[in-house]
């Protein structure tokens, strides 16, 4: 829809700043931070993170690599971890794995760009094995690092928890890039590589938000840059030199590449805290009703008498 719908150039034509019709893919696609499963470290998004940095350090290509991350993390905001290792496992064949995956994207995708949507799509199609090369201890120790919650300088901070930590922000951010890069007519490789690393500094910069930036003063820039480059300089030639180019995009809004990061950026942000409101003002009429939390089967007739018995209807 966006490619037939949005202009090319919406900033340009005086339009959109956001395609809203990519919003409730968005928000379901967030969820893939909180998504854990037994035997396997960490959420989908952190795992999904570690995959693409250990990618590519065994030499990956960044552009194939964005599309297949991205497709993985769309079809897993329906399945959950009912992926290709799982379907494996459970004894399906690689093409009946492959269909289950492309099923599940597909109910998702409709508001994706159509060029984008097949693209991704044929990722999980014929899915491709990466070698795995040295995961960078910036990647583990982004993983460890949870994000600071809400701050404001002059006030106690907002915990909400369980905290996302940055591995899972960054991840977010570069598949909602590759997802928004349509609109914005950017290149979604450089989005993706952009966001998977712009928070390097918080691998051993302990997050205290925007509170904690503007106590740092003059320090803040320099802090962040000796952080930046130590992280950098654990990757070899020439993926050290594609990082820190796509990093160029970060500063400002000013290419169409930073307007597709900075929307990715901020959506995320809104949406980890959107999250906890939502759970926070849950119904009851919406667990029964709309999501039918008792649904149809040979029981459901006694399972409504007892919740009506119970005063839990």
């Amino acid at each position: 829809m966006a490619g037939s719908q949005i202009p090319a150039n919406p900033l340009a034509a005086g339009g959109a700043h956001a395609p809203l019709p990519l919003r409730d893919l968005l928000v379901e696609l967030n969820d893939i931070k909180r998504v854990r499963s037994a035997g396997r470290d960490g959420s989908i998004a952190e795992r999904l993170f570690l995959q693409a940095w250990s990618a590519l350090t065994g030499g990956a290509d960044p552009k194939a690599l964005a599309l297949d991350i991205t497709a993985k993390a769309l079809a897993a905001s329906r399945l959950g971890d009912l992926d290709a290792a799982f379907l494996s496992l459970a004894g399906l064949s690689p093409e009946e794995a492959s269909a289950v995956l492309v099923r599940g994207f597909d109910e998702v995708a409709g508001p994706l760009d159509p060029a984008l949507a097949s693209a991704l799509r044929a990722c999980l199609a014929a899915p491709r094995d990466w070698t795995p090369g040295p995961m960078p201890a910036f990647a583990r120790l982004q993983a460890d690092q949870p994000r600071a919650g809400v701050t404001c300088p002059g006030k106690p901070r907002i915990l909400l928890e369980p905290p996302e930590n940055h591995a899972e922000h960054c991840l977010m951010v570069a598949a909602y890039g590759v997802a928004l890069s349509p609109f914005y007519g950017a290149d979604p490789t450089t989005v993706f590589v952009a966001a998977l690393a712009h928070h390097l500094h918080n691998a051993l910069m302990p997050d205290a938000g925007f509170t904690g930036e503007i106590l740092l003063g003059d320090h803040l820039d320099s802090v962040i840059a000796t952080l930046s480059e130590r992280a950098l300089s654990e990757l070899d030639a020439p993926l050290r030199e594609v990082v820190a180019s796509s990093r160029k995009i970060l500063p400002d809004d000013g290419t169409a590449e930073g307007r597709a990061f900075h929307a990715a950026d901020v959506i995320d942000r809104v949406l980890q805290i959107a999250q906890h409101l939502r759970a926070a003002s849950l119904t009851m009429d919406t667990v029964l009703g709309e999501m039918a939390l008792v649904h149809d089967g040979p029981v459901k007739g006694f399972h409504d008498r007892v919740l009506a018995d119970m005063r839990l209807s």
